[in-house]
């Protein structure tokens, strides 16, 4: 993708990479001249730092530098528990504009999102182990409490990275972006379950686990993304070593926000519990006094600032060692522009995972055949049992079925009227109760045309159907997503499916016999009965947009 005039949107813009992507988009030599350069932080202040930092280098490419800040993880409300339910629950609660990052993304429209946030550590370090101890403890003792659960609720991991993976495609889908680079994680900076920088007094502990099971996870979700018709192209660069530095300097040693104060500490005497034999303030063995301890220290960014010798341990040979954020800011900004770098994650992993086979294809068709042949022997029609979900699925194979039981073929269902359709399927159901009776066993009732509805000791739409009340809105809703629908309207609809699937393949020529075709007229089997099998297959590739585009 072409850069040049192009809007960049850097999530974590700020920080360590972001700020060397920044510089990598800007650099004069390069000539890529992006129009904008929108860097967004956690923090007000530090959105305006980088732009007071980086603001004469785009004055230079004639590039404008914009801010924003928020937290992209969260909600515009502060409210903790709209917080869990919008995390937990369904997406349309509270809905796509009640998220911060979808807000941002579909009102700024960059054409590039380059996302240098470190999305597993900031899930994962809500610690949802010690939040599950808490309510443990809090059951045996057979007083839990909201306030703890609430806790346990708030540090799920996986519900906020699925939420966070839904929000982002949902808004850069609307905001037309055109590409989406996630500099990511390996979570031990490429060592593995021997990691000796823990965290806690575990080795490695749970939480740094955690980190690494959420990158891992978050990678799979972007494969995911990149298979998904109608985005943005998805790429990520996964740093496997320590990422340093950003500045190398003598002062003041900060840690949490704050500045670490020098302490006056004499020895006293082991003994009693161990807050009495530290002391616990003034005058019991150590004094804190009102300066700030100073020192040299090396600035690497989101990781903090680290003593000479920390950073000489860590960065051994054989330990985490080192790259440079400039180095991932270059593989960043020539991944976009289309070059191979042998370093994107999405793409090795669509490269490696282990597809359909030839051997599956040949047998697929020796399976179906088999049981077209037990169908015929036992006089029965292997239709679906709900197994693959959600419901509409099998709702659509049954409705399928019922149109080859009244029509036989697509051809006379085009033929016919909305209302021969509608009257002739209502009347199969009347005079051939076992038809129905199937579909019912399985959770899928059958809305008749004069409003009735069969249905068995299993509803499977709404799944919480006791007590719910019975509106027009929520009848349309379920007749959608799960219920055999006779209806004039659904009857039309489906004549209008039947027409579009035989354009697709009429103005093929008699003559070509190429490969460029797959659903042609011998695979609809023209002239022959309906198969339910290949219609709804054919739906859910062009109607509900699950088609596979990785062969």
């Amino acid at each position: 993708m072409d850069i040049l005039n192009k809007k960049v949107l850097v999530l974590g813009g700020y920080g360590l990479v972001g700020t060397a992507v920044c510089r990598e988009l800007l650099d004069p030599e390069r000539n890529r001249a992006p129009r904008e350069i929108q860097i967004h932080s956690l923090k007000a202040e530090e959105s305006q730092a980088a732009l007071g930092e980086l603001g004469g280098e785009a004055e230079a490419v004639d590039c404008t530098l914009t801010t924003s800040h928020g937290d992209v993880f969260g909600l515009l409300s502060d409210e903790p528990r709209i917080d869990i339910r919008a995390q937990i629950g369904s997406l349309e609660d509270p809905g796509l504009d009640g998220y911060r990052l979808y807000r941002l993304l579909v009102e700024s429209k960059p054409d590039v999102v380059i996302d240098c946030i470190n999305t597993a550590t900031a899930i994962a370090y809500r610690d949802v182990f010690s939040a599950a101890a808490a309510l443990d403890r809090e059951i045996e003792a057979g007083a839990p409490s909201a306030e703890t659960a609430d806790r346990v609720l708030e540090a799920l991991y996986t519900p906020r990275l699925i939420r966070h993976v839904q929000v982002i495609w949902a808004g850069m889908t609307e905001a037309g972006v055109g590409a989406y680079i996630k500099v990511g994680t390996t979570g031990t900076g490429g060592l593995g379950l021997n990691i000796p920088y823990t965290h806690s007094e575990e080795k490695p502990s749970r939480t740094l686990l955690s980190k690494s099971a959420m990158a891992g996870a978050h990678s799979m979700l972007l494969c995911l993304m990149a298979r998904t018709p109608g985005g943005p192209l998805v790429k990520e660069i996964k740093p496997a070593a320590a990422i340093a530095w950003k500045k190398i300097g003598y002062g003041p040693i900060r840690k949490k926000g704050g500045a670490i104060r020098r302490v006056e500490a004499e020895a006293r005497p082991l003994g009693g519990t161990l807050s009495t034999t530290l002391g616990s303030d003034a005058g019991d063995g150590y004094r804190v006094l009102d300066e700030p301890m100073q020192n040299v220290y090396i600035d690497t960014g989101e990781n903090g600032v680290f003593a000479y010798e920390e950073f000489s341990a860590v960065t051994a040979h054989d330990q985490m060692e080192f790259v440079t954020p400039e180095e991932i800011a270059a593989y960043v900004v020539r991944e976009i522009e289309g070059h191979a770098t042998g370093y994107d994650v999405v793409g090795a992993l669509d490269g490696s995972v282990l597809g359909p086979s030839y051997r599956g294809g040949a047998l697929r068709g020796a399976a179906l055949e088999r049981m077209e042949e037990l169908q015929e022997e036992h006089g029965v029609a292997s239709i679906a049992f709900e197994m693959l979900g959600p419901p509409r699925v099998s709702k659509l194979l049954f409705e399928a079925h019922l149109l080859r039981r009244a029509f036989a073929t697509m051809s006379e269902v085009e033929a016919a009227s909305g209302e021969k359709i509608r009257d002739r399927l209502n009347q199969l159901i009347v005079e051939r109760p076992a038809i129905a009776n199937e579909m019912v066993a399985i959770g899928i009732p059958v809305l008749l045309d004069d409003g009735r509805l069969i249905r068995g000791p299993e509803l499977l739409v709404p799944a919480d159907a006791d007590g719910v009340e019975v509106t027009p809105e929520r009848v349309e809703l379920w007749a959608t997503n799960g219920w055999a629908d006779l209806r004039l309207a659904n009857c039309e609809h489906w004549k209008r499916r039947f027409e579009r699937i035989h354009r697709s393949w009429a103005t093929i020529a008699d003559d070509d016999s190429s490969s460029r075709f797959h659903r042609n007229a011998d695979f609809w089997d023209h002239g022959g009965p309906i198969h339910p099998g290949r219609v709804v297959g054919w739906i859910l590739s062009e109607e509900e947009g699950g088609k596979r585009i990785k062969r």
